[in-house]
């Protein structure tokens, strides 16, 4: 009877033994510590979420195929200065391959936090890049803050997305304050370098988090330089009629009109500061839909002199070695060159592969810290930046910069800003309607 009793507690010790052992097995492999490093892993599955139909999809079209170029050359061979371009796919997991999973938030930012949910939890990616507008972004990222997977995020410019106290989310891309900030710069120069005084501001934004951050940071700096804002005007990127909202600019009578908005929207307002035959002195965008190929595209002639910032040129084609190579590929790809927010896609999802081999690990906090650790050569960037290096605190890099382009009689973006690095002369005042 006693071994019998023995034997029964023998079974009992043994199966609450092997349940503990099953429990722990779980939690490593839920935490990443185990079966996820190296030659373990064929593909490292990424999601890419951004706006891909709807009034952003233009935008969001350009930098899927963006973070696709960036696979392609992470995936191939090709003999280019870049990190990973010159093996097979990812070394460190012996050569396992970027496999993209797609979502489109069709420009809502409700739906782009179900998509990213799905990606997360259904999908099994590693992490997330997208998501365009700052509205999805801020949404987007929220499911991966939660579910603890990093975001990198190249092209929203709302400042505070990086001012949330997150952990998990990364930007490459300068933000408002530090765009409008350069801006008032360029004032300053303007003043004293051209003679031609910049006093009175009008802001036009979309009612978003794009634009609403935008002009948070043009009143800032407005105050700070001891000018004056004399028209301040939110409107709805999908308006369909902004007549009130240009006859209450043209009485205002602002040195120069600084806009956030969206292509469809851009469009909208030059269209209808045409019909009122007004034009100001100078009308500078915040990129975003003054650098959608749609805005040349369906404008025309009609765009030129208009001015905006952005963080990249298609003159670097010309003066910088790698972007030529870069470009050429792109165009045997996709049959065109390089242009609106191609580059930051491409360089997003550079940096981010980049950070997914260093971490040698799908383990989402090892690939944190290898986000963390980024300090990716301005030499091997497509952009016109000193590097990629992510401040410890809010993620945002440090070594993001923006010029000022003019369109020209031709279509063309050109330099005017900073000077010594202008590749044409900068037209201001632009010329009325009358007179083009």
């Amino acid at each position: 009877m006693r071994r019998k009793w023995l034997m029964i507690l023998l079974v009992i010790v043994l199966s609450f033994s092997t349940a503990l052992m099953g429990c722990s097995s779980t939690e490593k492999a839920k935490s990443g510590d185990e079966g996820k490093t190296t030659e373990e892993v064929k593909v490292i599955k990424i999601g890419v979420i951004y706006p891909l139909t709807g009034g952003m999809a233009s935008a969001g079209q350009d930098q899927k195929v963006g973070v696709e170029m960036a696979a392609k050359i992470v995936n191939g061979s090709y003999d280019l200065d870049i990190p990973l371009a010159k093996t097979e796919g990812l070394p460190n997991f012996g050569g396992a391959k970027v496999e993209l999973v797609f979502a489109d938030t069709q420009g809502d930012p409700k739906i782009g936090l179900g998509e990213a949910e799905r990606l997360i939890e259904e999908e099994g990616v590693v992490a997330l890049i997208g998501s365009y507008a700052s509205s999805n972004t801020a949404a987007t990222s929220q499911a991966a803050e939660r579910l603890g997977v990093p975001f990198f995020n190249a092209e929203s410019t709302q400042h505070g997305l990086t001012e949330r106290g997150f952990q998990w989310f990364f930007r490459s891309i300068p933000h408002d304050f530090g765009f409008t900030q350069n801006l008032f710069r360029f004032y300053d120069e303007l003043e004293e370098k051209k003679g031609i005084k910049v006093q009175k501001i009008g802001s036009a934004y979309e009612n978003t988090q794009f634009g609403q951050g935008s002009n948070e940071a043009q009143k800032h700096f407005v105050k700070e330089s001891n000018r004056e804002m004399v028209v301040d005007i939110a409107y709805t990127a999908n308006s369909t009629d902004v007549t009130s909202e240009v006859i209450k600019i043209k009485e205002a009578k602002p040195d120069v009109l600084m806009m956030a908005s969206y292509v469809n929207d851009a469009i909208l307002f030059q269209q209808t500061l045409k019909q009122q035959n007004y034009m100001p002195a100078a009308i500078i965008g915040m990129e975003a839909g003054h650098v959608d190929k749609d805005y040349v595209g369906v404008l025309g002639k009609d765009a030129t002199h208009i001015l905006t910032s952005a963080t990249w040129s298609s003159k670097l084609i010309e003066s910088k070695p790698i972007v030529a190579k870069v470009n050429e590929m792109y165009k045997q790809e996709y049959g065109k060159a390089l242009a609106g927010y191609v580059p930051h896609a491409i360089t997003g999802g550079l940096v981010l592969m980049d950070a997914i081999n260093r971490a040698g690990s799908t383990d989402p906090e090892a690939i944190k810290q290898a986000l963390l650790e980024t300090d990716y050569p301005g030499d091997s960037l497509i952009m016109p930046w000193q590097g990629v290096k992510f401040d410890p605190e809010t993620h945002q890099n440090i070594y993001g910069s923006n010029l000022l382009l003019q369109i020209d009689e031709e279509g063309e973006y050109e330099v005017v800003w900073p000077f010594d690095v202008a590749t044409k002369e900068l037209v201001w005042p632009a010329p009325s309607w009358g007179e083009r």
